[in-house]
């Protein structure tokens, strides 16, 4: 008895009850409270990741030339003592002073660099083609940031590297050539991408820096659609803290090239107030944007940016320690891809040709101004080394500054280490085509092995559950590759698209 009244009626009076379908509705509303707290989160990470990465790069302009001139006075006045220990100097002397001749060397590369030349080669351009190169360059920023900080290592470790051991490698002054070269060619690169920037912001019509801007919302669409796990997000966010601060460098410059074009009007400076905030603004929406949405596709929730900034201040901690195996600024650009040399190379070169140091009061200010670097840097590593270690304790990771590092031994497979670890164990992993790769930090063992080693809870905070993930790229065969339990103190490759570079 059907009728079209009858069903018009029970369309209007007809009533459903949610909660029969609890859980469901329940997850949606946790979705929403979730995506609510990724700002927050996320800017925590972020303010914190900005922070180690601003200690880094002070450490190149304050206590790098102090410890550079410490290991010079050692070599000098080292016949007055003897020649009692059989290094003239100590494996972080050795690297200090690499450091500080690559960075001379770079520097005075620099001057035949014409920055005024560049960039009206660069206006000349057509606005598209700019949008091209600029696009290219940050490309080819990633992909030299991903093999820079292998070149640095290569050159510290053959310089360091203990005589009685075999020869392997190439020799010194061939890695110190190609470290050289790798920091010119990057302070190059980024010197071209402010110049582009820079271009951008003194058009008139602002159509350039409409379309760089524009190009960061395209980033979103390259990463929400994509698959994630703890570990590749946490790649990622490295990468965005590092993206972020490389950009306030970049708008440095670009602001010190346009008051000295102006004869340092502070009226100028507003001028370009507004640009820099929209730089700045568009950044911040697009990183939120995009970890919203993939924390949301792949169900992770606000809580593993703690993860992450908990992984970030171990390392803090680990590199305070006494038998630390690395230094703090390498660290960081390992974990993050940030290297300092080249971005600081640009920026003195930059300096030294926007400000004339002229009379002594110049000079005065210059020392001045030197020693308020050194506050700021001393400062803000008290203040970051009190918060990492209130974040270690959070976590509960101090058992792991503490646990002994177990190293396999020389000239021996990883896979004949008596079969108490994994294959990744003693800091060499091996891949399912039997190639090795070296990590910097102890992997855990495997749980039905007798323990070696002091577990903590924080084994467990750290760790992704064994399971079968599908490629990113989503290949036609579905080829799918089993994941061992990976811990995020592993992570220190450079990503591209999310995945980890082995």
């Amino acid at each position: 008895d059907l009728s079209l009244l009858r069903f018009i009626s029970a369309e209007l009076t007809r009533g459903y009850f949610l909660e029969h379908n609890e859980a469901k509705y329940t997850e949606r509303r946790e979705r929403v409270y979730t995506c609510m707290r990724i700002p927050k989160e996320l800017e925590k990470l972020m303010f914190f990741g900005i922070f180690l990465c601003l200690d880094a790069f002070l450490y190149v302009f304050t206590l790098l030339p102090l410890r550079v001139f410490l290991a010079m006075f050692r070599f000098i006045t080292l016949p007055c003592y003897g020649l009692r220990d059989r290094r003239l100097l100590q494996p972080a002397q050795v690297c200090d002073m690499l450091k500080g001749v690559i960075l001379v060397i770079c520097y005075f590369m620099m001057h035949y660099v014409d920055y005024s030349m560049m960039y009206h080669l660069i206006r000349g351009q057509s606005v598209i083609k700019l949008y091209i190169i600029y696009n290219m360059l940050e490309v080819a920023d990633r992909l030299i940031s991903s093999f820079g900080q292998d070149i640095l290592d290569a050159l510290y470790w053959t310089a360091t590297e203990p005589k009685e051991r075999k020869r392997a490698h190439i020799g010194v002054i061939p890695h110190f050539f190609m470290a050289v070269f790798y920091v010119f060619l990057h302070a190059i690169l980024i010197m071209v991408q402010a110049t582009t920037l820079n271009v951008a912001f003194n058009s008139h019509n602002k159509s350039l820096l409409t379309i760089m801007m524009s190009n960061n919302f395209v980033e979103i669409k390259g990463s929400v659609f994509k698959k994630f796990e703890k570990n590749n997000l946490f790649q990622m966010s490295n990468s965005d803290i590092k993206e972020r601060f490389t950009n306030y460098v970049l708008l440095l410059i670009v602001c010190l090239r346009n008051m000295e074009q102006f004869s340092w009007n502070p009226d100028h400076f507003w001028v370009l107030f507004p640009d820099v905030c929209m730089v700045v603004a568009s950044e911040i929406a697009v990183d939120i944007v995009k970890h919203a949405f993939i924390t949301k596709f792949n169900d992770i929730t606000a809580d593993v940016y703690s993860e992450y900034r908990a992984s970030l201040a171990f390392d803090l901690v680990s590199s305070r320690q006494k038998n630390a195996y690395t230094d703090y600024s390498d660290s960081v650009s390992r974990r993050m891809g940030f290297i300092p040399l080249p971005l600081a190379v640009l920026l003195i070169r930059v300096v030294t040709s926007s400000i004339k140091v002229q009379g002594v009061l110049a000079y005065v200010c210059v020392v001045l101004f030197y020693c308020g670097l050194i506050s700021l840097k001393v400062l803000n590593s008290i203040v970051l080394l009190g918060k990492s270690c209130q974040y270690v304790k959070e976590a509960k990771m101090e058992d792991k500054l503490f646990n002994p590092v177990l190293t396999a031994t020389p000239g021996k497979p990883a896979g004949k280490q008596q079969g108490t670890f994994k294959s990744t164990q003693a800091g060499i992993s091996t891949d399912e085509n039997g190639s090795t790769s070296v990590t910097n930090q102890p992997v855990h063992q495997k749980e039905n092995m007798p323990s070696l080693l002091v577990t903590s809870n924080s084994d467990q905070f750290l760790t992704t559950p064994d399971g079968e993930e599908k490629d990113i790229s989503q290949d036609s065969s579905e080829l799918k590759h089993r994941s061992a339990k990976k811990d995020l103190l592993e992570i220190d490759r450079f990503t591209i698209c999310g995945n980890r570079i082995d």
